[in-house]
């Protein structure tokens, strides 16, 4: 509790304010302009739209409201709406000019003093008072699109599509999550088959194919250094790291001493070697049991 003389001020104060660098952070609470943005539109229409999502609204604020109300309101409150919807607009854009990021926030503070006049004191809850804020978050962290959580939200959608049982929801999104990444990165070691939820792209250049879909000679090498990671980390593959080891000795007897070379020589080739030998394994497999057939 802080105190003012004897007046009380807060009836709370955060239990992040006694980290000792709390104080010194000039962003201490992301806000997400996506929520802002739809409670504001939902204050803006009252109960007369029920049912509409997020992105609903984004689309509602920026492009249909301010010609919705063209002939509904009076011009002085049609005006207060229309700049409200014109800020959402500008704090939403891909690019901003810095510049012109001062009178931005001098023209919002006006925007909410004009719908003063038209709205009732219950409109004004926190969400609208946190408009306020986003140009100054835009200063410290960047364009918005960057921290709003449209990709988050669709993403939580992806996993909700994972439960089959209703009772389990966590274990069955944690377990078609792994399902999903353990196939994924076996397609690789495949030839002739595409890869899980992967399409194709066209803009990556200069390119190396991969089970259906095009990367960068960087992404490239990324990829097989993760590859190696987690091979290298598996039980089941540690007695292949052994046999190729001993096959990299035999066949570079010169090298058999010099400790880096033979690692560098394994990280480069193992990946291929080890999918040949899978391979010829499952041959060899195939061809005795035909034989006992």
């Amino acid at each position: 509790m802080v105190e003012d003389g004897d007046r009380v001020c807060w009836k709370k104060k955060s239990i992040f304010f006694d980290l000792e660098y709390w104080k010194y952070l000039p962003v201490r609470h992301v806000l997400d302009v996506m929520h802002i943005e739809k409670n504001v539109c939902d204050s803006i229409i009252d109960l007369r739209l029920l049912g509409l999502k997020s992105h609903d609204c984004h689309t509602l604020m920026q492009q249909l409201l301010p010609v919705a109300i063209r002939s509904v309101l009076e011009k002085s409150a049609r005006y207060a709406i229309t700049r409200l919807c014109f800020f959402f607009n500008a704090i939403c854009a891909k690019t901003v000019d810095v510049s012109k990021l001062d009178k931005l926030e001098e023209d919002v503070v006006v925007t909410l003093c004009l719908l003063e006049k038209y709205f009732p004191p219950s409109f004004f809850d926190i969400m609208v008072h946190l408009v306020v804020h986003l140009v100054r978050e835009v200063h410290l962290c960047g364009p918005v699109y960057f921290r709003w959580m449209y990709p988050f939200e669709r993403y939580m959608k992806v996993l909700k599509g994972y439960v089959q049982n209703r009772t389990r929801p966590k274990g069955c999104i944690a377990e078609r999550y792994i399902a999903e990444e353990a196939v994924e990165f076996c397609t690789e070691h495949l030839s002739d088959v595409s890869t899980v939820g992967v399409p194709s792209s066209q803009k990556m250049g200069v390119s190396k194919p991969l089970s259906g879909c095009t990367v960068s000679v960087v992404d490239w090498d990324l990829l097989n250094q993760a590859h190696l990671y987690v091979l290298e980390n598996m039980e089941e593959v540690l007695p292949y790291i052994e046999q190729h080891m001993i096959h990299i000795k035999t066949a570079y007897p010169k090298f058999r001493k010099r400790t880096k070379w033979l690692q560098d020589k394994h990280n480069s080739t193992f990946i291929q070697w080890l999918r040949f030998k899978v391979q010829s394994e499952l041959n060899e497999e195939t061809i005795m049991a035909y034989q006992k057939i």
